[in-house]
C-alpha cells in the first residue's frame, strides 16, 4: 500500500493552495474530497440548462495576490473582473449609488449629505490606516506569547514595532476599532442611515452578530483587505464562477504532478502512538500518509475525525467552546431576463456590482432579532449581485444569474431542524424584498438553488454553514485562532495539521491559512521534526 507524502483532507480552496505548495516543495501530495468534484464552498456548478451558479461563495477580493502569482492561477485560466458599482436601495425610492471612482463615490454622498461627503475622505483615511496596519500579518503565523521561541520572540517584536510607529492616539482608536460595533464605528464619522447602512453590511456579512455587536467593526476590515488588480478594497467575479478559483487551483496542482480523489470521504485520522498515521474513508479503505493536513473547520476535524482518546481535556473543551454559528443562508436565481429595478437609471454601473436593500443600520439589527429568537429574518438583508452584466459565460444570450446573500438565517429554527417547509419560507421572504424593488420580478424566475445553514452544512461540510469557520471575534483571532497554543496550523497529535479557515487569518476565499500552513509544514521538515526526504523549502 502507497504510504502518501502528505494527505490533505479536503478539496476546498485552502486545502488546493496548502497542496500545491506541497506538491511544489517535492512532496507527494494526495487530496481527498468527499465530494464528486472539489471546490468545497468555492465552485461553480450548473443545475438547471443554460445556467452556472456560484453556490455558495459568489465574489471575489480576499484571495492572495502573492498566491495567485506563486501557483500561476491566471496561467490556469483564473480571470477577475472588478465591479463597476453598486447601490442602496432607499424605502422611498431613491438610491445610494457605489462608484469605483473616489471622487465621484464622495460626491454622491454629498448629494444626501455634506457634512457625511466630508467625513468621508475621514473614514477612508483611517479604515485604510486599520489594513495597512493588519494586512502584513495575514501572510504571517501567529506568534505564541506563551513561547520563548526566538521566532515567538521575533514575531511578537515585529508587532511591537509596527505598534510603536502609532501616535498614542492611534494606537488606542487602533485597539478600540478592534472591539467595538459597527455602528458605534460609523457613528463617529456619519449622520445618514442610508450611508451608514453602505459600510455597516461588511461587518455583518457572514457573522452571527448583529451591527450593534461588539466586535463587528473588525469583521467591516476583514472585508476591506482584499484587492483586484491592485486595487485594495476592490471586488469582483472570477469568470465562470468561484468554481474558477479551485478549478484554476486543481489544474495548478495537478500541474506539480499531485493526485486528487474525488467521491472518498473521510470518516477518522489514524493515529498510533500519538502520530497521524492517514485516514480511514467511509468503507473502511485506509489510506496512509507520513502527514495529514486537514482543511476540514476545527470542530469537524477535532469532534468528528480523531478519537477523544487522542487528544488533550483541556483541548478538547476549547475547540468545543469556539464559536462557530450559522447565520447565512443563499439563494441562487437563473432568470430568463434581466431584471428592472425603477430606481437606477438605464444601464446603470450600479447593476455591475453589489445591490441591497436595506438601508438603515436599525433594519440590519432588527434582522438580527429574528435570528436570536430562532427565526430566519422576515425583513432580511440581502447582498445581490448578477454577475452576468460582467461575465456572460454564466447564463445564455439575453438570460441572467443572481446570486443572493442572506442575513440571517438560523442553524435550527425555534430549536428544532429545518424542513423543506422552512426552506419555502425562507426563499420567499428573499424574493418578497426583491420584488418590492423590481416590478415582474417573480416572472423572470426559471429556476432557483435556496440553501439554509442545513444545505451548506450538507453540501460543504461548514459546520453550521458558518462562511468563515468560526467567528471572527477578537477572542478568537490572531494567537486565539482556533485555541490558544495551537494556532500556527500544528495540533496535540503529531504529524496532524490544519490549514482551514478556523485558523489564522480567518475566513473567506483567502487562501491565506492554506499557505501559512505549508510554511510551517515545510519548517517542521526542514529541522527534522517529521523528515520526509524529498521536502525541500521553497515559499
Amino acid at each position: 500500500m502507497k504510504n502518501w507524502d502528505v494527505i490533505v483532507i479536503g478539496g476546498g480552496h485552502n486545502g488546493l493552495v496548502n497542496a500545491c505548495y506541497l506538491q511544489r516543495s517535492g512532496l507527494d501530495v494526495l487530496v481527498l474530497e468527499q465530494k464528486d468534484w472539489v471546490g468545497g464552498a468555492a465552485t461553480s456548478r450548473s443545475l438547471t440548462p443554460g445556467f452556472v451558479y456560484s453556490n455558495c461563495s459568489y465574489v471575489c477580493s480576499l484571495f492572495r495576490p502573492e498566491i495567485m502569482r506563486d501557483l500561476e492561477l491566471p496561467r490556469f485560466g483564473l480571470q477577475v473582473i472588478p465591479y463597476e458599482g453598486g447601490a442602496v436601495f432607499t424605502q422611498d425610492g431613491d438610491y445610494l449609488a457605489n462608484y469605483r471612482d473616489h471622487h465621484a463615490h464622495r460626491r454622491e454622498f454629498a448629494r444626501f449629505s455634506p457634512r457625511d461627503a466630508e467625513a468621508y475622505e475621514r473614514y477612508a483615511c483611517d479604515v485604510t490606516r486599520q489594513c495597512r496596519f493588519i494586512q502584513p500579518l495575514l501572510m504571517r503565523t501567529a506568534p505564541d506569547p506563551t513561547s520563548f521561541k526566538p521566532r515567538d520572540i521575533g514575531e511578537l517584536i515585529y508587532l511591537g514595532r509596527k505598534f510603536s510607529d502609532m501616535s498614542a492616539e492611534e494606537m488606542a482608536l487602533t485597539m478600540r476599532f478592534w472591539t467595538m460595533s459597527i455602528s458605534d464605528f460609523l457613528d463617529e464619522y456619519f449622520e445618514t442611515d442610508v450611508i451608514k447602512a453602505n459600510f455597516a453590511l461588511s461587518g455583518i456579512i457572514g457573522t452571527a452578530l448583529g451591527p450593534m455587536s461588539p466586535g463587528t467593526a473588525y469583521v467591516l476590515l476583514h472585508h476591506y483587505m482584499g484587492e483586484v488588480d491592485g486595487s485594495v478594497g476592490a471586488w469582483g467575479y472570477a469568470r465562470g464562477g468561484m468554481g474558477a478559483v479551485t478549478q484554476a487551483l486543481a489544474a495548478s496542482f495537478q500541474a506539480s504532478g499531485g493526485t486528487i480523489r474525488t467521491g472518498a470521504q473521510v470518516e477518522q485520522v489514524l493515529v498510533k502512538n500519538g502520530h497521524a498515521q492517514g485516514v480511514v474513508l467511509a468503507g473502511g479503505e485506509e489510506v496512509l500518509g507520513k502527514l495529514t493536513v486537514s482543511n476540514a473547520d476545527v470542530k469537524r476535524t477535532f469532534l468528528k475525525l480523531v478519537e477523544p482518546k487522542e487528544l488533550p481535556d483541556i483541548f478538547l473543551r476549547r475547540v468545543k467552546n469556539f464559536k462557530i454559528r450559522g447565520s447565512s443562508g443563499k439563494v441562487n436565481i437563473a432568470l430568463g431576463s434581466m431584471p428592472e429595478f425603477p430606481a437606477l437609471p438605464d444601464d446603470s454601473p450600479c447593476y455591475r456590482g453589489d445591490l441591497h436593500f436595506t438601508d438603515s443600520v436599525e433594519r440590519m439589527e432588527r434582522a438580527y432579532d429574528d435570528w436570536k429568537e430562532g427565526r430566519w429574518s422576515a425583513d432580511p438583508f440581502i447582498d445581490m449581485v448578477i454577475p452576468t452584466t460582467l461575465d456572460p459565460t454564466m447564463a445564455s444570450p439575453g438570460k441572467h444569474f443572481m446570486s443572493c446573500f442572506v442575513q440571517y438565517a438560523p442553524p435550527k429554527v425555534g430549536g428544532r431542524e429545518w424542513t423543506d417547509a422552512d426552506r419555502d419560507g425562507f426563499a420567499e421572504s428573499v424574493i418578497s424584498q426583491i420584488a418590492d424593488y423590481s416590478p415582474g420580478f417573480r416572472e423572470r424566475i426559471v429556476h432557483m438553488e435556496v440553501r439554509t445553514p442545513r444545505e451548506i452544512e450538507a453540501e460543504t461540510g461548514l459546520t453550521e454553514g458558518n462562511i468563515f469557520q468560526g467567528e471572527l471575534t477578537f477572542d478568537q483571532l490572531l494567537f486565539n485562532r482556533p485555541v490558544p497554543g495551537y494556532a500556527q496550523y500544528r495540533s496535540p497529535v503529531g504529524g496532524l495539521y490544519m490549514c482551514g479557515s478556523s485558523t489564522h487569518p480567518g475566513g473567506g476565499v483567502m487562501g491565506a491559512p492554506g499557505r501559512n500552513a505549508a510554511v510551517e509544514i515545510l519548517r517542521d521538515l526542514k529541522r527534522g521534526a517529521n523528515h520526509v526526504s524529498a521536502a525541500h523549502d521553497v515559499i
